[in-house]
């Protein structure tokens, strides 16, 4: 397990959080860490944690050698506001899910960027991911979007 890492403290609005520097981030508020050559850990940010609410259950519909392409459902997760899909990020051949969440599906929440990581893929990121000063930029254009929206 790699130890104490950079942090990128953000904070707009009623919402603050670390994001861990060495990682890629998307749009759709994952992020993935590269933990030997090709083969990459991905988990919710905590924003996307934040935004579904309290997660129940999760389930999976592709297994351990299928191959999974950027933009595939892949499962879903459900909390007790609704079902969601569960979206590929990586292009590649899916390596399996974090059995710790089998046990504990809190950590999604408790522990996003470490423990709470959703599932492993030997691959490549979406090519529009983004580091962690892109994902900055993300945030405040998803926030400014959602207060604009509250005004209206």
């Amino acid at each position: 397990m790699p130890g104490p890492q950079e942090t990128v403290y953000y904070k707009r609005s009623r919402f603050s959080t670390r994001l861990p520097a060495g990682r890629l981030y998307t749009a759709s508020h994952h992020w993935l860490a590269e933990e030997s050559p090709g083969q990459w850990r991905v988990g919710f940010t905590k924003f996307a944690t934040r935004m579904l609410g309290d997660l129940v259950e999760f389930g999976f519909d592709v297994k351990p050698g299928d191959p999974v392409q950027v933009g595939q459902a892949i499962g879903w997760v459900e909390g007790f506001k609704a079902v969601s899909d569960l979206y590929c990020v990586m292009a590649g051949e899916f390596s399996g899910s974090n059995p710790e969440l089998d046990a504990d599906i809190t950590l999604l929440d408790a522990d996003p960027y470490e423990r709470g990581w959703i599932y492993r893929v030997l691959g490549t990121p979406e090519p529009v991911s983004v580091d962690v000063q892109g994902y900055v930029e993300i945030l405040d254009l998803t926030i400014d979007r959602m207060q604009k929206k509250e005004q209206e």
